[in-house]
């Protein structure tokens, strides 16, 4: 499987994207640099592009296919992009705080620490559907690991279409977030743009 070892906050700087995005409380010393060079609108579309691979950790292939199966789907393509991206499991332990960032989340889902209706996965890009309860087992629930996490992200919201228990490490989707709801800085109309001329 590919691997990005670009460090972090420098690909953050490249794309404009504050760290806060991934879950991660540092800020880089280097200033985003202000040149005056035009970025085409083929750039800013694949900008766009790369920001949202980035942030849900999602390799092109994959992402592509999402991308498909959303200018498939009844609706707006790129709302449709965005809810598909927010509803894999490894974003949703994210945004429910049982992890600092999703790429722990995708850690936490490899190692089998996890239940989605009483049933082990261990696939950060299952898909949840509205009444879903996902559920850290009974090993995690005691592990200093967990109680770390929780001490940093119990103060980080929750989003209104789920539903979190950080006594049981536990939540519940309530149902699929509509565009207003994800905070995520991308702009999906710049997403469909780029491959509208591609596919």
């Amino acid at each position: 499987m590919a691997i990005d070892r670009t460090p972090v906050l420098k690909r953050c700087r490249a794309l404009g994207i504050e760290p806060q995005v991934l879950g991660i409380n540092k800020k880089s010393r280097r200033e985003v640099s202000n040149s005056k060079k035009k970025i085409s609108e083929y750039g800013l579309q694949l900008r766009e592009k790369q920001k949202a691979k980035f942030i849900y950790g999602v390799l092109e292939k994959q992402f592509r296919n999402y991308f498909k199966e959303a200018s498939n789907s009844e609706g707006i393509s790129g709302e449709n992009l965005l809810r598909t991206l927010e509803s894999r499991l490894d974003n949703v332990i994210f945004r429910l705080g049982l992890a600092r960032t999703r790429r722990e989340a995708r850690q936490i889902v490899g190692h089998k620490l996890v239940t989605v209706n009483g049933k082990p996965v261990n696939i950060p890009s299952y898909r949840l559907k509205a009444g879903d309860k996902i559920q850290v087992k009974e090993k995690g629930t005691e592990s200093v690991r967990f109680k770390d996490i929780i001490n940093l992200t119990e103060s980080r919201l929750t989003p209104a279409w789920l539903n979190r228990d950080l006594g049981s490490l536990s939540g519940s989707v309530l149902n699929l977030p509509n565009r207003e709801n994800i905070d995520v800085p991308i702009n999906e109309i710049l997403i469909v743009e780029y491959y509208s001329k591609r596919m």
